[in-house]
């Protein structure tokens, strides 16, 4: 049971690489791979949960859609936040805080932005407004189909070459690794920004030869 389990997963693991290589998915997935903690399935699972983006006129519906949003208690004159609704799609909390963690782990903005709201907010409650401002900072790039603030050239190239290693997903589009990545940057606005990057171990270089 246990390896018909294994080959299930691998069938669908291999299913969600092929389609995020689709017309329908693949710029979007550039777009959403640019931030730290995003990889190949969390990026997936934002999508399908998030569907068209254009549905949300503002970040704000997007949040209130996906849960992370916080109750707000009122009494006369006066207001106060609590904890998140936690209404909406569940697997698209639990992808942005798994995104959420991965990001403060690596990013020097977001690990900034975590230890300063972890002195007032603590640890859990920190690592939820982590995932909710990297929520809106979503809406604003598959929105707008622009490079994030923050963004880290080198550290997108990695993430690409990760991605279009995946169930050999270069291969699939009948393209070497190298050009799957330099195409992705392209889309970005950014293949002049990086000549080189280190990957698996391995030196991978974005001049075209001469």
């Amino acid at each position: 049971m246990i390896d018909q389990l294994n080959q299930l997963i691998e069938e669908t693991e291999s299913a969600i690489a092929e389609l995020s290589v689709s017309e329908k998915w693949r710029d979007a997935m550039t777009f959403l791979m640019q931030l730290p903690g995003i990889g190949l399935y969390t990026g997936m699972t934002i999508l399908a949960a998030i569907g068209d983006i254009q549905r949300f006129p503002d970040a704000q519906r997007l949040v209130g859609y996906s849960g992370l949003g916080a109750r707000v208690h009122a009494s006369g004159d006066q207001y106060h936040t609590g904890k998140i609704t936690k209404q909406g799609r569940c697997e698209l909390r639990a992808a942005l805080v798994a995104s959420a963690w991965v990001a403060v782990r690596w990013s020097d903005h977001w690990r900034e932005l975590f230890q300063t709201l972890t002195k007032r907010l603590g640890k859990q409650k920190a690592i939820v407004a982590i995932a909710r401002k990297i929520l809106v900072v979503i809406w604003h790039v598959l929105t707008k189909r622009e490079l994030d603030h923050h963004a880290q050239p080198v550290a997108i190239a990695r993430s690409l070459m990760t991605w279009s290693s995946a169930h050999h997903l270069a291969q699939s589009q009948r393209k070497p690794r190298i050009e799957f990545v330099r195409e992705r940057l392209e889309l970005l606005g950014i293949l002049d920004e990086v000549t080189s990057f280190q990957a698996n171990g391995r030196s991978h270089s974005l001049v075209p030869n001469p």
